[in-house]
């Protein structure tokens, strides 16, 4: 989906400077947009990742995402040059930052900066615009009570997709009859959220400071981030002791995350099919059994 030239008129329009292509390359990773790094003659370099025209919403809601974190002035996030579309593509450019190495210093400041992040409330769960979590919609709407945000907007969503699918999970209903439970003596807050929070999409600049990126933003309950953060690693020691330093977890957490990663789970399932409805189905049965 070449968009080379509309891409050079976003970033010298964006940066007053004018910008032509010298080279780009195809940069690995992503598995729903072509993603790339492009260089220009002058030497700058940008990422830019192009989709389909169909798109262009969500590039629009995640640039947006970006740079609400960014604003925060707790966790770096790329900044953003500029977004749009040709007749058959859309495009979102980025602020290309070179990748270093993780340490645990560089895990400790992620740690702190993230629940600094988490500290950034609004009095309302939801977000200002519907978004996507990989390529799946995600829905927004602004609510004031979390349980009820979850279980119709977060779980009762996927399972509608998956059936959409042919895939039901048995008792489905039962937890989401149930969800209070698990919530008996903690009141979540509307925290400010990555949204997508795993370890493809956090990383550290050459100097070893964090930074994070593909955010399906909005504001929910903390915990969401930081359980996703256990599901497929990626996180050491020193990030969760810096997080649980600043900012310490309800010790119901540990059911809890369960029921967070479960969103996942129907989600990779929905993006990618294969082994993730037995493991969205493990996670039912566990919380179902807790009940």
């Amino acid at each position: 989906m070449p968009v080379y030239s509309s891409v050079e008129e976003a970033i010298s329009q964006v940066t007053g400077e004018v910008f032509q292509r010298n080279k780009s390359s195809s940069l690995s990773g992503g598995s729903i947009s072509h993603s790339q790094c492009i260089t220009g003659k002058d030497g700058r370099v940008f990422f830019c990742k192009e989709n389909d025209l169909s798109f262009l919403p969500f590039f629009e809601a995640e640039a947006l995402a970006l740079k609400q974190i960014r604003d925060t002035q707790t966790i770096r996030t790329p900044e953003v040059i500029g977004f749009g579309s040709t007749e058959v593509a859309s495009f979102l450019v980025l602020e290309y930052i070179q990748e270093g190495t993780s340490s645990p210093s560089g895990q400790k400041e992620m740690g702190h900066e993230l629940a600094r992040l988490h500290k950034i409330e609004q009095p309302f769960f939801g977000w200002v615009r519907d978004n996507c979590i990989g390529s799946t919609p995600q829905p927004n709407p602004k609510r004031e009570n979390w349980i009820e945000f979850y279980r119709m907007h977060r779980l009762q969503h996927q399972f509608e997709l998956a059936s959409q699918k042919g895939c039901s999970f048995d008792k489905a209903a039962v937890l989401l009859l149930n969800l209070e439970s698990f919530f008996l003596d903690y009141r979540p807050r509307p925290s400010l959220l990555h949204g997508d929070l795993w370890g493809g999409n956090a990383s550290h600049d050459r100097a070893g400071h964090p930074f994070i990126f593909d955010p399906a933003t909005y504001y929910g309950d903390r915990e969401a981030d930081i359980a996703f953060t256990h599901m497929f690693g990626g996180f050491s020691s020193s990030f969760y002791q810096a997080y649980e330093k600043e900012f310490p977890l309800d010790p119901g957490f540990k059911t809890r995350k369960i029921l967070y990663n479960l969103y996942h789970e129907l989600n990779h399932f929905n993006l990618f099919g294969g082994g993730y409805a037995s493991s969205a189905q493990s996670s039912i049965n566990q919380l179902v059994s807790a009940l």
